[in-house]
């Protein structure tokens, strides 16, 4: 066990048992949604006691090459990834995106799968650095968003 407060979460991390299970239900199909309880926390709130440690990490930087590791792994194709991502949470809160189909809002999220890095808490877009990924050689970046067909984020050049 470990006293990092970066690893205070609600609720708590899991045993390998419970990732082997999480990831068994996306396999096949049980759990239909990803997201991540992006949960920044300044360094006041995060750098103190366990007990008095907000609880909640930062988590936009980290999804993508997450969610394609379980493509890499297996488990996921990366067609169910995108859609467990996008278009089912989507479906779920009943609202329009997550799909590209005409007259639908242009909600794009650009990525290159096989770009390697390190992930550097420092260079995030996020005031935040509660990070648990930090040095962490990861596989996968986002390098441009869309949103309502505006460029919100880009990491390509003009």
């Amino acid at each position: 066990m470990t006293f990092d407060t970066v690893f205070k979460v609600n609720p708590p991390l899991r045993r390998p048992d419970d990732v082997r299970a999480i990831k068994e239900g996306l396999a096949d199909g049980t759990i239909d949604a990803i997201a991540t309880d992006h949960a920044p926390h300044s360094v006041l709130e995060k750098d103190t006691e366990l007990d008095l440690a907000a609880n909640g990490m930062i988590g936009l930087e980290s999804a993508v090459p997450l969610l394609l590791d379980l493509v890499r792994e297996g488990v996921l194709s990366p067609l169910q990834a995108a859609a467990r991502a996008s278009l089912n949470p989507a479906r779920i809160l009943g609202i329009p995106f997550g799909t590209l189909t005409a007259g639908a809002p242009a909600h794009v999220t650009v990525i290159d799968p096989n770009l390697s890095y390190t992930l550097d808490c420092n260079s995030f877009q996020s005031k935040s650095r509660n990070c648990p990924f930090h040095g962490r050689r990861m596989q996968g970046q986002v390098l441009m968003t869309l949103v309502d067909g505006r460029m919100a984020f880009s990491r390509m050049s003009p």
